[in-house]
């Protein structure tokens, strides 16, 4: 069953290959614009963005496979984000849409848009991890860390989630808190992507316009000001905003600007 949003969404699931991914839809009609969520959120973690673009968009909030109410991933299973995008988007029936991702959601449309790129119009990526690709020893090391960190999240009640969410996080909106501290409850332990392959890659190939939108490294954004200047050099299609006051949950932590630079972006395509 998928969790309930607000009342005048719609909830459904897709097929894909060896299971399904939930999603929220807001109904609107402008053209399609596909949300991707980050490493242990939920579709519903967009809400508060996406209750102020609806209006203009027809929104759909994909849960990502190992998270939220979409199929689970067990041990030894190699999770696919591009391929599940590009399954999702075609079991919906959309073309030419609009696409936004976050973090693991942002690499994952990035390598979407690559990869299909008459099938995107457009792309926004909000602070996409640029790391280099991890050995098979890092990354073991990274995924029992992210195994034991699921643990944690699962002895906790949602309420413990979203004390501990606002004491981490206290500059943002409390609004923000009821789907964050409900994905950590619904993640799996074994839903943590491999980023196998270098950004540059996925970066250089990218066709339609692209706004990349990240924070402050010195508030935890992965895009660092030389990462952002040689994106731009890699990809004439592409243009970068830095927003103050950010680290890596930009929009969280400064949606006005956030608001401001997407709506800019997406008018012009």
């Amino acid at each position: 069953m998928v969790k309930s949003g607000p009342a005048d969404w719609t909830a459904g699931e897709v097929p894909v290959f060896g299971g399904r991914l939930a999603y929220h839809r807001t109904g609107g009609k402008g053209p399609p614009l596909i949300l991707s969520h980050g490493l242990t959120d939920n579709g519903l973690c967009w809400t508060r963005l996406a209750r102020a673009l609806e209006a203009d968009f027809d929104i759909i909030m994909l849960d990502a496979r190992g998270h939220g109410a979409s199929s689970g991933v067990g041990p030894g299973d190699v999770v696919d984000p591009v391929r599940d995008l590009a399954e999702a988007v075609e079991a919906l029936g959309l073309t030419r849409v609009l696409v936004m991702g976050h973090s693991v959601g942002a690499r994952a449309s990035a390598g979407y848009a690559a990869a299909f790129p008459d099938r995107v119009r457009a792309l926004v990526l909000e602070d996409p991890p640029l790391v280099l690709p991890m050995t098979p020893e890092a990354r073991e090391r990274r995924l029992q860390a992210f195994r034991e960190q699921v643990a944690r999240f699962r002895s906790m009640t949602e309420a413990e989630l979203r004390a501990f969410g606002m004491r981490q996080s206290p500059s943002w909106d409390p609004i923000e808190f009821p789907a964050w501290a409900a994905s950590k409850r619904q993640v799996d332990a074994e839903a943590l992507p491999l980023l196998n392959s270098a950004w540059q890659e996925d970066f250089r190939s990218l066709q339609s316009p692209t706004l990349l939108i990240h924070g402050e490294s010195k508030r935890g954004s992965m895009v660092a000001p030389e990462q952002a200047r040689e994106a731009l050099e890699l990809n004439p299609n592409l243009r970068a905003v830095r927003i103050p006051g950010a680290g890596h949950n930009v929009r969280r932590e400064n949606l006005a600007d956030v608001l401001l630079a997407v709506r800019s972006f997406l008018a012009a395509v």
